[in-house]
Protein backbone atom coordinates (compact mmCIF):
# COMPACT_ATOMS: atom_id res chain seq x y z
CA UNK A 1 0.00 0.00 0.00
CA UNK A 2 1.43 3.41 -0.88
CA UNK A 3 0.63 6.81 0.62
CA UNK A 4 1.75 10.37 -0.15
CA UNK A 5 5.40 11.00 0.68
CA UNK A 6 4.51 14.09 2.68
CA UNK A 7 1.61 14.57 5.07
CA UNK A 8 -0.89 17.43 4.88
CA UNK A 9 -1.25 19.68 7.88
CA UNK A 10 -3.11 17.44 10.30
CA UNK A 11 -4.82 20.26 12.14
CA UNK A 12 -6.72 21.45 9.07
CA UNK A 13 -10.05 19.84 8.23
CA UNK A 14 -9.35 16.73 10.30
CA UNK A 15 -9.20 17.81 13.92
CA UNK A 16 -8.98 15.54 16.92
CA UNK A 17 -11.88 13.62 18.44
CA UNK A 18 -13.76 14.99 21.44
CA UNK A 19 -12.62 18.57 20.99
CA UNK A 20 -8.97 17.60 20.94
CA UNK A 21 -9.09 15.71 24.23
CA UNK A 22 -7.83 12.18 24.41
CA UNK A 23 -10.24 9.62 25.82
CA UNK A 24 -9.30 8.33 29.24
CA UNK A 25 -9.00 4.83 27.71
CA UNK A 26 -7.82 5.22 24.10
CA UNK A 27 -9.49 3.06 21.48
CA UNK A 28 -7.05 0.36 20.35
CA UNK A 29 -6.37 0.01 16.61
CA UNK A 30 -4.48 -2.80 14.91
CA UNK A 31 -2.95 -1.51 11.66
CA UNK A 32 -2.05 -4.24 9.16
CA UNK A 33 0.19 -3.30 6.23
CA UNK A 34 3.33 -4.71 4.64
CA UNK A 35 4.62 -1.26 3.57
CA UNK A 36 6.79 0.42 6.30
CA UNK A 37 6.22 3.91 4.86
CA UNK A 38 2.45 3.40 4.84
CA UNK A 39 2.67 2.17 8.45
CA UNK A 40 4.50 5.32 9.56
CA UNK A 41 2.11 7.74 7.82
CA UNK A 42 -1.04 6.01 9.09
CA UNK A 43 0.36 5.76 12.62
CA UNK A 44 0.84 9.53 12.69
CA UNK A 45 -2.75 10.15 11.68
CA UNK A 46 -4.15 7.64 14.15
CA UNK A 47 -2.04 9.06 16.96
CA UNK A 48 -3.25 12.57 16.18
CA UNK A 49 -6.83 11.32 16.30
CA UNK A 50 -6.37 9.84 19.76
CA UNK A 51 -5.99 6.14 18.99
CA UNK A 52 -3.59 3.64 20.53
CA UNK A 53 -1.88 1.80 17.64
CA UNK A 54 -0.15 -1.56 17.18
CA UNK A 55 1.27 -2.61 13.81
CA UNK A 56 1.39 -5.96 12.03
CA UNK A 57 3.30 -6.40 8.78
CA UNK A 58 1.19 -9.22 7.38
CA UNK A 59 -2.09 -11.04 7.86
CA UNK A 60 -0.62 -13.98 9.78
CA UNK A 61 1.09 -11.70 12.30
CA UNK A 62 -2.14 -9.70 12.63
CA UNK A 63 -4.19 -12.83 13.31
CA UNK A 64 -1.84 -13.83 16.15
CA UNK A 65 -1.59 -10.28 17.51
CA UNK A 66 -5.37 -9.91 17.60
CA UNK A 67 -5.53 -12.59 20.29
CA UNK A 68 -3.03 -10.88 22.62
CA UNK A 69 -3.60 -7.19 21.83
CA UNK A 70 -7.39 -7.53 21.48
CA UNK A 71 -7.85 -4.43 19.29
CA UNK A 72 -11.12 -2.52 19.19
CA UNK A 73 -10.74 -1.73 15.48
CA UNK A 74 -8.67 -3.31 12.69
CA UNK A 75 -7.47 -1.40 9.60
CA UNK A 76 -5.96 -3.71 7.00
CA UNK A 77 -4.58 -3.63 3.50
CA UNK A 78 -6.25 -6.19 1.22
CA UNK A 79 -3.29 -7.35 -0.86
CA UNK A 80 -0.62 -8.88 1.40
CA UNK A 81 1.60 -11.99 1.34
CA UNK A 82 0.70 -15.12 3.34
CA UNK A 83 -2.80 -14.04 4.42
CA UNK A 84 -4.86 -11.49 2.49
CA UNK A 85 -7.00 -8.81 4.06
CA UNK A 86 -10.19 -10.70 3.14
CA UNK A 87 -8.87 -13.91 4.67
CA UNK A 88 -7.87 -12.00 7.79
CA UNK A 89 -11.36 -10.48 7.92
CA UNK A 90 -12.91 -13.96 7.92
CA UNK A 91 -10.61 -15.07 10.76
CA UNK A 92 -11.41 -11.99 12.86
CA UNK A 93 -15.16 -12.28 12.21
CA UNK A 94 -15.19 -15.89 13.42
CA UNK A 95 -13.64 -14.93 16.76
CA UNK A 96 -15.34 -11.52 17.30
CA UNK A 97 -18.04 -10.67 14.73
CA UNK A 98 -18.72 -7.33 16.44
CA UNK A 99 -15.20 -5.95 15.91
CA UNK A 100 -15.07 -3.24 13.18
CA UNK A 101 -12.67 -4.10 10.33
CA UNK A 102 -11.85 -1.49 7.69
CA UNK A 103 -10.23 -2.71 4.47
CA UNK A 104 -8.07 -0.53 2.20
CA UNK A 105 -6.86 -1.36 -1.31
CA UNK A 106 -5.46 0.18 -4.43
CA UNK A 107 -7.00 -2.50 -6.64
CA UNK A 108 -10.65 -1.88 -6.03
CA UNK A 109 -13.50 -3.55 -7.83
CA UNK A 110 -17.22 -3.59 -7.15
CA UNK A 111 -17.15 -7.36 -6.66
CA UNK A 112 -14.35 -7.09 -4.11
CA UNK A 113 -16.16 -4.36 -2.16
CA UNK A 114 -19.41 -6.34 -2.16
CA UNK A 115 -17.59 -9.47 -0.95
CA UNK A 116 -15.87 -7.50 1.82
CA UNK A 117 -19.15 -6.03 3.07
CA UNK A 118 -20.83 -9.44 2.93
CA UNK A 119 -18.00 -10.87 5.02
CA UNK A 120 -18.68 -8.20 7.65
CA UNK A 121 -16.26 -5.35 6.88
CA UNK A 122 -17.19 -2.03 8.51
CA UNK A 123 -16.12 -0.20 5.35
CA UNK A 124 -14.02 -0.55 2.21
CA UNK A 125 -11.75 2.32 1.09
CA UNK A 126 -9.59 2.81 -1.99
CA UNK A 127 -6.42 4.74 -2.59
CA UNK A 128 -5.64 7.55 -2.65
CA UNK A 129 -7.14 7.68 0.81
CA UNK A 130 -9.61 10.37 1.78
CA UNK A 131 -8.44 10.90 5.37
CA UNK A 132 -11.49 12.94 6.31
CA UNK A 133 -13.66 10.00 5.28
CA UNK A 134 -11.45 7.56 7.19
CA UNK A 135 -11.69 9.76 10.28
CA UNK A 136 -15.50 9.83 10.00
CA UNK A 137 -15.62 6.04 9.66
CA UNK A 138 -13.39 5.63 12.70
CA UNK A 139 -15.46 8.10 14.70
CA UNK A 140 -18.65 6.17 13.86
CA UNK A 141 -16.90 2.91 14.79
CA UNK A 142 -15.80 4.38 18.11
CA UNK A 143 -19.36 5.48 18.90
CA UNK A 144 -20.60 1.96 18.01
CA UNK A 145 -17.97 0.47 20.30
CA UNK A 146 -19.13 2.74 23.12
CA UNK A 147 -22.75 1.73 22.59
CA UNK A 148 -21.79 -1.95 22.35
CA UNK A 149 -19.83 -1.72 25.60
CA UNK A 150 -22.77 -0.04 27.33
CA UNK A 151 -25.17 -2.71 26.05
CA UNK A 152 -22.80 -5.43 27.27
CA UNK A 153 -22.70 -3.77 30.69
CA UNK A 154 -26.52 -3.66 30.72
CA UNK A 155 -26.64 -7.35 29.74
CA UNK A 156 -24.23 -8.15 32.58
CA UNK A 157 -26.47 -6.25 35.00
CA UNK A 158 -29.47 -8.23 33.75
CA UNK A 159 -27.60 -11.51 34.22
CA UNK A 160 -26.73 -10.53 37.79
CA UNK A 161 -30.31 -9.46 38.50
CA UNK A 162 -31.07 -5.82 37.72
CA UNK A 163 -34.40 -5.67 39.45
CA UNK A 164 -36.58 -7.79 41.67
CA UNK A 165 -37.97 -11.11 40.48
CA UNK A 166 -39.73 -10.46 37.16
CA UNK A 167 -39.43 -6.68 37.61
CA UNK A 168 -36.61 -4.85 35.82
CA UNK A 169 -35.20 -1.51 36.94
CA UNK A 170 -32.56 -0.01 39.21
CA UNK A 171 -33.90 3.52 39.65
CA UNK A 172 -34.57 5.00 43.07
CA UNK A 173 -38.37 4.75 42.75
CA UNK A 174 -38.19 1.11 41.71
CA UNK A 175 -35.84 0.24 44.54
CA UNK A 176 -38.31 1.81 46.96
CA UNK A 177 -41.05 -0.37 45.44
CA UNK A 178 -38.88 -3.49 45.87
CA UNK A 179 -38.43 -2.70 49.57
CA UNK A 180 -42.20 -2.46 50.03
CA UNK A 181 -42.72 -5.74 48.17
CA UNK A 182 -40.24 -7.50 50.48
CA UNK A 183 -42.05 -6.14 53.52
CA UNK A 184 -45.57 -6.93 52.31
CA UNK A 185 -44.73 -10.38 50.87
CA UNK A 186 -44.22 -11.89 54.32
CA UNK A 187 -47.78 -11.06 55.34
CA UNK A 188 -50.97 -12.97 54.58
CA UNK A 189 -53.05 -9.77 54.44
CA UNK A 190 -54.80 -8.58 51.27
CA UNK A 191 -53.05 -6.03 49.07
CA UNK A 192 -54.32 -3.46 46.59
CA UNK A 193 -51.94 -2.42 43.82
CA UNK A 194 -52.62 0.76 41.85
CA UNK A 195 -50.88 2.28 38.87
CA UNK A 196 -51.46 3.32 35.29
CA UNK A 197 -52.07 0.72 32.59
CA UNK A 198 -48.88 -0.94 31.43
CA UNK A 199 -46.79 -0.20 34.54
CA UNK A 200 -46.46 -3.86 35.54
CA UNK A 201 -49.02 -4.34 38.30
CA UNK A 202 -49.37 -8.05 37.56
CA UNK A 203 -45.58 -8.45 37.80
CA UNK A 204 -45.69 -6.78 41.22
CA UNK A 205 -48.40 -9.22 42.27
CA UNK A 206 -46.31 -12.10 40.94
CA UNK A 207 -43.31 -10.83 42.94
CA UNK A 208 -45.42 -10.70 46.10
CA UNK A 209 -46.45 -14.31 45.51
CA UNK A 210 -42.92 -15.50 44.68
CA UNK A 211 -41.51 -13.90 47.84
CA UNK A 212 -44.23 -15.33 50.09
CA UNK A 213 -44.65 -18.64 51.88
CA UNK A 214 -47.18 -19.53 49.15
CA UNK A 215 -44.59 -19.39 46.35
CA UNK A 216 -44.84 -23.14 45.65
CA UNK A 217 -48.62 -22.95 45.29
CA UNK A 218 -50.72 -21.62 42.36
CA UNK A 219 -50.76 -17.99 41.26
CA UNK A 220 -53.93 -17.19 39.30
CA UNK A 221 -54.66 -13.83 37.65
CA UNK A 222 -58.09 -12.83 36.37
CA UNK A 223 -58.83 -9.56 34.58
CA UNK A 224 -62.21 -8.25 35.66
CA UNK A 225 -62.39 -5.86 32.69
CA UNK A 226 -61.69 -8.54 30.08
CA UNK A 227 -64.46 -10.99 31.04
CA UNK A 228 -68.10 -10.35 30.03
CA UNK A 229 -70.24 -9.43 33.04
CA UNK A 230 -72.52 -12.43 32.57
CA UNK A 231 -69.52 -14.79 32.83
CA UNK A 232 -67.31 -13.17 35.44
CA UNK A 233 -69.10 -14.63 38.47
CA UNK A 234 -68.74 -18.14 37.05
CA UNK A 235 -65.08 -17.47 36.23
CA UNK A 236 -64.23 -16.36 39.76
CA UNK A 237 -66.49 -18.58 41.88
CA UNK A 238 -67.12 -21.50 39.52
CA UNK A 239 -70.44 -23.09 38.61
CA UNK A 240 -72.29 -26.36 38.94
CA UNK A 241 -73.60 -28.40 36.02
CA UNK A 242 -76.85 -26.88 34.78
CA UNK A 243 -76.34 -23.58 36.61
CA UNK A 244 -77.14 -21.73 33.38
CA UNK A 245 -77.65 -22.42 29.70
CA UNK A 246 -74.47 -23.97 28.36
CA UNK A 247 -73.18 -25.16 31.76
CA UNK A 248 -72.87 -28.77 30.66
CA UNK A 249 -70.35 -29.66 33.39
CA UNK A 250 -69.21 -28.37 36.75
CA UNK A 251 -66.47 -25.75 36.55
CA UNK A 252 -64.11 -24.78 39.40
CA UNK A 253 -63.56 -21.04 39.69
CA UNK A 254 -60.40 -19.04 40.26
CA UNK A 255 -60.75 -19.22 44.05
CA UNK A 256 -60.67 -23.01 43.96
CA UNK A 257 -57.86 -23.09 41.40
CA UNK A 258 -55.72 -20.79 43.53
CA UNK A 259 -56.41 -22.59 46.83
CA UNK A 260 -53.39 -22.34 49.17
CA UNK A 261 -51.92 -19.86 46.69
CA UNK A 262 -52.54 -16.32 45.49
CA UNK A 263 -55.40 -14.86 43.44
CA UNK A 264 -54.91 -11.57 41.59
CA UNK A 265 -58.14 -9.74 40.77
CA UNK A 266 -56.96 -7.32 38.10
CA UNK A 267 -58.95 -4.13 37.47
CA UNK A 268 -61.08 -4.67 40.57
CA UNK A 269 -62.97 -1.40 39.96
CA UNK A 270 -64.36 -2.90 36.73
CA UNK A 271 -66.02 -5.77 38.63
CA UNK A 272 -69.84 -5.49 38.89
CA UNK A 273 -70.91 -3.99 42.22
CA UNK A 274 -73.11 -6.98 43.14
CA UNK A 275 -70.18 -9.31 42.59
CA UNK A 276 -68.00 -7.06 44.75
CA UNK A 277 -70.34 -7.69 47.68
CA UNK A 278 -70.03 -11.45 47.19
CA UNK A 279 -66.24 -11.08 47.06
CA UNK A 280 -66.33 -9.17 50.34
CA UNK A 281 -68.15 -12.07 52.01
CA UNK A 282 -65.49 -14.49 50.77
CA UNK A 283 -62.70 -12.31 52.13
CA UNK A 284 -64.38 -12.19 55.53
CA UNK A 285 -65.40 -15.85 55.75
CA UNK A 286 -62.91 -17.71 53.50
CA UNK A 287 -65.76 -19.71 52.00
CA UNK A 288 -67.21 -19.78 48.49
CA UNK A 289 -70.31 -21.19 46.84
CA UNK A 290 -70.33 -22.05 43.17
CA UNK A 291 -72.91 -20.47 40.91
CA UNK A 292 -75.99 -22.70 41.02
CA UNK A 293 -74.63 -24.63 43.98
CA UNK A 294 -75.66 -25.13 47.59
CA UNK A 295 -72.49 -26.47 49.19
CA UNK A 296 -69.90 -24.04 50.52
CA UNK A 297 -66.17 -24.67 50.01
CA UNK A 298 -63.51 -23.48 52.41
CA UNK A 299 -60.63 -21.77 50.59
CA UNK A 300 -57.24 -20.58 51.75
CA UNK A 301 -56.31 -17.85 49.28
CA UNK A 302 -54.35 -14.65 49.55
CA UNK A 303 -56.19 -12.03 47.50
CA UNK A 304 -54.36 -9.24 45.70
CA UNK A 305 -56.39 -6.64 43.83
CA UNK A 306 -55.17 -4.14 41.27
CA UNK A 307 -56.61 -1.12 39.51
CA UNK A 308 -55.46 1.50 37.02
CA UNK A 309 -57.60 4.05 38.84
CA UNK A 310 -56.92 5.89 42.06
CA UNK A 311 -58.74 3.55 44.49
CA UNK A 312 -60.18 6.48 46.46
CA UNK A 313 -61.54 8.05 43.29
CA UNK A 314 -63.00 4.69 42.27
CA UNK A 315 -64.87 4.58 45.59
CA UNK A 316 -66.11 8.17 45.18
CA UNK A 317 -67.32 7.48 41.64
CA UNK A 318 -69.20 4.36 42.78
CA UNK A 319 -67.05 1.90 40.84
CA UNK A 320 -65.56 0.30 43.96
CA UNK A 321 -67.45 -0.53 47.12
CA UNK A 322 -66.06 1.38 50.06
CA UNK A 323 -66.28 -1.60 52.44
CA UNK A 324 -64.45 -3.81 49.93
CA UNK A 325 -61.80 -1.13 49.50
CA UNK A 326 -61.21 -0.98 53.25
CA UNK A 327 -60.99 -4.79 53.39
CA UNK A 328 -58.45 -4.94 50.57
CA UNK A 329 -56.46 -1.90 51.59
CA UNK A 330 -54.51 -3.52 54.42
CA UNK A 331 -51.46 -2.84 52.28
CA UNK A 332 -51.39 -0.58 49.23
CA UNK A 333 -48.64 -0.40 46.61
CA UNK A 334 -48.34 2.26 43.91
CA UNK A 335 -46.43 1.26 40.75
CA UNK A 336 -44.80 4.37 39.21
CA UNK A 337 -45.37 5.30 35.56
CA UNK A 338 -42.36 4.91 33.29
CA UNK A 339 -42.05 8.69 32.82
CA UNK A 340 -41.09 8.89 36.51
CA UNK A 341 -38.17 6.47 36.13
CA UNK A 342 -36.87 7.07 32.61
CA UNK A 343 -33.35 6.21 33.77
CA UNK A 344 -34.56 2.58 33.60
CA UNK A 345 -35.37 2.87 29.88
CA UNK A 346 -31.90 1.69 28.64
CA UNK A 347 -31.98 -1.35 30.94
CA UNK A 348 -35.56 -2.23 30.01
CA UNK A 349 -34.79 -1.78 26.31
CA UNK A 350 -31.81 -4.14 26.52
CA UNK A 351 -33.95 -6.64 28.43
CA UNK A 352 -36.55 -6.58 25.65
CA UNK A 353 -33.86 -6.87 22.95
CA UNK A 354 -32.67 -10.10 24.59
CA UNK A 355 -36.23 -11.35 24.99
CA UNK A 356 -37.22 -10.72 21.38
CA UNK A 357 -33.92 -11.96 19.97
CA UNK A 358 -34.76 -15.29 21.55
CA UNK A 359 -38.40 -15.20 20.48
CA UNK A 360 -37.66 -14.34 16.83
CA UNK A 361 -34.24 -16.05 16.50
CA UNK A 362 -32.46 -12.75 15.79
CA UNK A 363 -29.13 -11.27 16.88
CA UNK A 364 -29.71 -7.57 17.49
CA UNK A 365 -27.01 -6.15 19.76
CA UNK A 366 -28.19 -2.74 20.88
CA UNK A 367 -29.83 0.58 20.10
CA UNK A 368 -27.84 3.19 18.25
CA UNK A 369 -27.16 6.30 20.32
CA UNK A 370 -29.79 8.34 18.43
CA UNK A 371 -32.47 5.68 18.88
CA UNK A 372 -31.78 5.46 22.61
CA UNK A 373 -32.05 9.25 22.91
CA UNK A 374 -35.48 9.09 21.26
CA UNK A 375 -36.64 6.45 23.75
CA UNK A 376 -35.42 8.57 26.65
CA UNK A 377 -37.16 11.67 25.32
CA UNK A 378 -40.54 10.00 24.73
CA UNK A 379 -43.27 10.41 27.37
CA UNK A 380 -44.48 6.74 27.39
CA UNK A 381 -48.20 7.17 28.08
CA UNK A 382 -48.56 3.40 27.75
CA UNK A 383 -45.66 2.81 30.15
CA UNK A 384 -43.52 -0.36 30.11
CA UNK A 385 -46.04 -2.27 28.00
CA UNK A 386 -45.74 0.39 25.29
CA UNK A 387 -41.93 0.22 25.47
CA UNK A 388 -42.10 -3.57 25.16
CA UNK A 389 -44.26 -3.34 22.04
CA UNK A 390 -41.99 -0.67 20.52
CA UNK A 391 -38.90 -2.80 21.14
CA UNK A 392 -40.43 -5.92 19.57
CA UNK A 393 -41.18 -3.91 16.44
CA UNK A 394 -37.67 -2.42 16.43
CA UNK A 395 -35.94 -5.79 16.85
CA UNK A 396 -37.93 -7.30 13.97
CA UNK A 397 -37.34 -4.25 11.76
CA UNK A 398 -33.60 -4.10 12.52
CA UNK A 399 -32.68 -7.65 11.51
CA UNK A 400 -28.99 -6.70 11.70
CA UNK A 401 -26.87 -5.76 14.73
CA UNK A 402 -28.24 -2.30 15.42
CA UNK A 403 -31.58 -0.64 16.05
CA UNK A 404 -31.63 2.68 14.18
CA UNK A 405 -34.03 5.57 14.75
CA UNK A 406 -35.87 4.48 11.58
CA UNK A 407 -36.73 1.15 13.22
CA UNK A 408 -38.70 2.82 16.01
CA UNK A 409 -42.47 3.39 15.65
CA UNK A 410 -43.31 6.62 13.78
CA UNK A 411 -45.05 8.15 16.81
CA UNK A 412 -41.77 7.89 18.75
CA UNK A 413 -39.70 9.27 15.88
CA UNK A 414 -42.03 12.25 15.51
CA UNK A 415 -44.04 12.69 18.71
CA UNK A 416 -46.87 15.18 18.30
CA UNK A 417 -47.93 17.01 21.44
CA UNK A 418 -51.67 17.05 20.92
CA UNK A 419 -53.67 18.80 23.60
CA UNK A 420 -56.99 16.97 23.88
CA UNK A 421 -58.22 19.37 26.56
CA UNK A 422 -58.66 22.09 23.92
CA UNK A 423 -59.59 21.59 20.30
CA UNK A 424 -61.72 23.53 17.84
CA UNK A 425 -64.95 22.20 16.35
CA UNK A 426 -67.31 24.00 13.94
CA UNK A 427 -70.12 26.08 15.42
CA UNK A 428 -73.33 24.23 16.09
CA UNK A 429 -71.70 20.87 16.86
CA UNK A 430 -73.62 18.91 19.48
CA UNK A 431 -72.23 17.93 22.87
CA UNK A 432 -72.43 14.27 21.84
CA UNK A 433 -70.33 14.95 18.72
CA UNK A 434 -67.80 16.90 20.78
CA UNK A 435 -67.58 14.05 23.29
CA UNK A 436 -67.05 11.52 20.51
CA UNK A 437 -64.28 13.61 18.97
CA UNK A 438 -62.54 14.01 22.33
CA UNK A 439 -62.69 10.28 23.10
CA UNK A 440 -61.41 9.26 19.66
CA UNK A 441 -58.56 11.81 19.74
CA UNK A 442 -57.52 10.73 23.21
CA UNK A 443 -57.67 7.06 22.19
CA UNK A 444 -55.42 7.79 19.20
CA UNK A 445 -52.97 9.72 21.41
CA UNK A 446 -52.88 6.78 23.84
CA UNK A 447 -51.92 4.37 21.06
CA UNK A 448 -55.39 2.73 21.09
CA UNK A 449 -54.85 1.82 24.75
CA UNK A 450 -58.40 2.06 26.07
CA UNK A 451 -57.41 1.92 29.73
CA UNK A 452 -54.90 4.74 29.25
CA UNK A 453 -57.44 6.82 27.31
CA UNK A 454 -59.93 6.31 30.15
CA UNK A 455 -57.31 7.46 32.67
CA UNK A 456 -56.51 10.61 30.68
CA UNK A 457 -60.21 11.46 30.36
CA UNK A 458 -61.04 10.66 33.98
CA UNK A 459 -63.54 7.97 32.94
CA UNK A 460 -63.77 4.29 33.77
CA UNK A 461 -62.95 1.69 31.13
CA UNK A 462 -66.53 0.41 30.98
CA UNK A 463 -67.76 3.84 29.91
CA UNK A 464 -65.08 4.07 27.20
CA UNK A 465 -65.93 0.59 25.89
CA UNK A 466 -69.67 1.39 25.76
CA UNK A 467 -69.02 4.66 23.95
CA UNK A 468 -66.71 3.03 21.42
CA UNK A 469 -69.26 0.29 20.79
CA UNK A 470 -71.89 2.93 20.09
CA UNK A 471 -69.48 4.61 17.65
CA UNK A 472 -68.87 1.30 15.88
CA UNK A 473 -65.21 1.28 16.99
CA UNK A 474 -63.75 -1.98 18.28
Amino acid sequence: MSYPASLPQLGKGLGIFKGGRMASTPTKVLLVDDDPDAQDIMQIYLGQWGFQVRIASNGTEARDLADTYNPDIVISDVVMPELSGLELLRCLQSSDPGRPVILITGYSSVDMAVEAMKEGAQDFLTKPLDYSKLKSILEAARIDLKVRKESQELSTQLERGAGFGPLVGKSRVMKELYKLIKTVAGSEAPVIISGESGTGKELVARSLHDQSARSKEPFIAVNSAAIPQDLIESEIFGHEKGAFTGAIAEHPGCFELSNRGTLLLDEIAEMPILLQSKLLRVLEGSKIRRLGGVKEFSVDVRVIASTNQNPRHAVESGNLREDLYFRLNVFSLLVPPLREHKDDVPLLAQYFIQQFNQKHSLHVEALREGALKMLKAYSWPGNVRELKNAMERAVIMARGNWIETSHLPPYIQNPVAEDTSSFVLPLGVSAARAQKELILRTLKKAGNNKAEAARQLGLDVKTILKKLKSYGVH
